[in-house]
């Protein structure tokens, strides 16, 4: 059986949409590589995370992923010093042209910031109402419901996945690390598949000493496993603009060893199709190594 790949774009800035997108767009469709693009679709408060300093780990890796420099004084300006520019509005011919090009498209978010930051302070009704705001920019840009989602900052909990349950999604992505699952939180089980992300992100390796440029493309080569389908979330901001050559090297290395890139929303209709198979697993939340903060795994 040959190694499988599926990758998954989580764009999280109004910029990202803008430059990153239609460059991921071009480099997939050279590689012959599908993938699936997340969208964050409200107002664009990337400024705000700078409430993340007093996480533990925020400091080493703003200074060694060059934050700045991937994603531009303005857009660390937005919804602070300058407007929150809102991505939907802004950016929907930009959007739909992915559709046009071939690519499953998603739900990364309405408002990114506050979805990674407040999840866990918010009530049912506003996460309900935060992910309804998300579905509703969704429906005026595609003209249709969206069947999939990936949360923002991988954080997820029951009240996320509630608001799954009623969208009816085929599946979605908010956790890290192992095989496809229906998660169970606080002891309640949700019927929404799950499919992790099984690989490490682009900024969790970059800029530390024992994961060079050089040698992240093998790095990632070495991960590769036959055994599962493995799945990489790239992000617009990075692998579509400021690590653009390192991803182009990375799809035409994964070429040369005969990677076989596939779909995650027919990946989750083959698994769908025996759901008895499909183990159900608690999700907690988690440390990953090269990401500060917690984030949605299976126990």
């Amino acid at each position: 059986m040959p190694i499988r790949l599926a990758l998954k774009v989580d764009v999280d800035t109004d910029r990202g949409t803008r430059e990153g997108v239609p460059n991921l767009v071009a480099d997939c469709r050279e590689a012959g590589a599908p993938a699936c693009f997340l969208f964050s679709l409200g107002p664009d408060q990337t400024g705000r995370a700078i409430t993340r300093v007093l996480r533990p780990g925020f400091f080493q890796k703003v200074s060694r992923t060059s934050v700045v420099s991937i994603y531009g004084v303005r857009t660390l300006l937005n919804g602070t010093l300058l407007p929150a520019t809102h991505i939907g509005r802004r950016n929907a011919d930009t959007m739909r042209a992915v559709r046009d090009a071939g690519f499953e498209v998603g739900i990364h978010c309405y408002n990114h910031y506050r979805w990674q930051d407040y999840l866990h302070s918010m009530s049912q009704e506003e996460v309900a109402a935060e992910f309804e705001a998300a579905r509703t920019e969704f429906r005026r840009i595609f003209g249709t419901e969206a069947h999939t989602a990936g949360a923002a900052g991988w954080q997820s909990n029951a009240r996320s996945r509630a608001a799954y349950e009623r969208a009816g999604l085929l599946y979605a992505s908010d956790t890290r690390g192992g095989a496809p699952f229906f998660p169970r939180v606080d002891g309640e089980v949700f019927h929404t598949l799950e499919i992790p992300s099984t690989l490490p992100t682009f900024d969790e390796l970059m800029g530390r000493p024992e994961f060079p440029d050089d040698k992240i493309v093998a790095h990632y080569l070495s991960l590769l496993r036959a055994d599962r389908v493995n799945v990489l979330t790239i992000h617009a901001e990075i692998e579509g603009m400021g690590r653009r050559g390192m991803f182009r090297e990375l799809l035409a290395a994964c070429r040369a060893q005969g990677v076989e890139f596939i779909r995650l929303d027919e990946h989750a209709r083959e698994l769908l199709a025996d759901r008895a198979a499909i183990p159900v697993r608690d999700q907690v939340m988690a440390e990953i190594d090269g990401r500060s903060g917690l984030v949605a795994a299976q126990r």
